[in-house]
Order: C-alpha cells, then sequence, then structure tokens
C-alpha cells in the first residue's frame, strides 16, 4: 500500500518510540530524524487543537533547511486538554503526580496535532479523542510514576501502559491517537498524497 509515496525518502522527526512504532506499522520505508532543543513554545491565545497543531508546524519548520524535493517530513504533538487547561509532558515526577490527580476521575480530551511537510505542500489537522479515567489512589499514582517514569508522554500517561489498564474506563475516538499518533487518519492524508514524477 500507499504505493503513491515509493519515491519519496520519509522522514519521521519524532524521539517518541510510539511513534516510530505507530508509522511502522503502516509498513512504509521511513528513518528517524531527531533535532535538540526545538521551541515547543505556543501563543498564549492558542486554545485547544490550535495548540499541538501550532507546535507540529514549528516542528517542521525547524527541518526545512535539510529537505530536498523528495523529502516526505511527518512531525506531531500530543497534548491532554481538560476544563481549559493544556497538560504537556510533566517537568518532574511530582508535576506527573499532580496531573494525574487532576485527571483521576475526570474526562479529558487527548489532541495530537500532525504536519506533513515537502518542498511543495505542507497540510495540518489535528484529531481529538476522549478519555475517561476511573479514580485514581495516590498509591495507584505512586505506583505508575515511580515504575513506568511517565515524563515523556503528554499528561504523565501512556495509555498502553499499568496506568492504561487500571484507571481507563472509557475511551471514544482513536486509541492510537492516545498513544500519539492518530495513524489512521495519517493513513488516508499519505493516500492523497501526489507520487513525485522522475
Amino acid at each position: 500500500m500507499l504505493e503513491n509515496l515509493s519515491h519519496y525518502d520519509i522522514l519521521l522527526a519524532s524521539n517518541s518510540p510510539r511513534r516510530r512504532e505507530l508509522l511502522a506499522g503502516l509498513g512504509i520505508q521511513y528513518q528517524v530524524v531527531s533535532l535538540p532543543e526545538i521551541d515547543e513554545t505556543y501563543p498564549p491565545s492558542l486554545q485547544g487543537s490550535e495548540i499541538p497543531q501550532f507546535i507540529s508546524r514549528q516542528k517542521a519548520d525547524a527541518y526545512k533547511s535539510m529537505m530536498t524535493p523528495r523529502t516526505l517530513l511527518i512531525t506531531a504533538d500530543t497534548i491532554v486538554w481538560l476544563n481549559g487547561k493544556v497538560y504537556g509532558k510533566p517537568t518532574d515526577d511530582n508535576d506527573a503526580r499532580k496531573m494525574l490527580r487532576e485527571l483521576s476521575g475526570n474526562t479529558h480530551i487527548v489532541i495530537t496535532g500532525v504536519t506533513i511537510t515537502t518542498t511543495n505542500f505542507q497540510r495540518v489537522f489535528a484529531v481529538e479523542s476522549e478519555v475517561t479515567f476511573d479514580n485514581l489512589s495516590d498509591e495507584e499514582i505512586d505506583y505508575y510514576v515511580e515504575n513506568y517514569k511517565p515524563l515523556d508522554k503528554a499528561g504523565a500517561y501512556g495509555i498502553q501502559e499499568w496506568i492504561g489498564y487500571i484507571g481507563v474506563t472509557g475511551l471514544k475516538g482513536s486509541y492510537f491517537n492516545v498513544m500519539g499518533l492518530p495513524i489512521q487518519r495519517l493513513y488516508n492524508e499519505l493516500k492523497q498524497i501526489k507520487p513525485i514524477m522522475l
């Protein structure tokens, strides 16, 4: 599948092992690239899905100098959104515990913004999933933070890990989006890309 991409050099700009695993599941050849210290700040006026779309576009801009006419670059950013507040990656274990206490017993939205970039075009989109958590005890939160080190995850949790097994009581939307990449939507977007004419 995705023969239209056969002449592209596909780059996934991400440190996330979850995103790498999900993209590999499409059966396409790609390389991982990662630049240090990409600016992930955003204007405070942005709300909800505007935030990860803006950041994924900023990430793409950071790689423009290494792109050729054959490059197809995929960048993404994920946030958790609850009651008008953004939950990104926690700064430390205590911040992770605080986030999880606030998510406990509530339904939040996981939003992933994705940017597909070539030298000829750029496509930006976002996908939202609703996740409902059971009430989590302090002991359960401590156990998860100490054993799974969720500092690289938006909202301080990975749905595919222990806390997802014991804590998630409801999911509306894409499970893979909550992992960090809305792979079904990405597949549909990639299908629409015109092949390179050699």
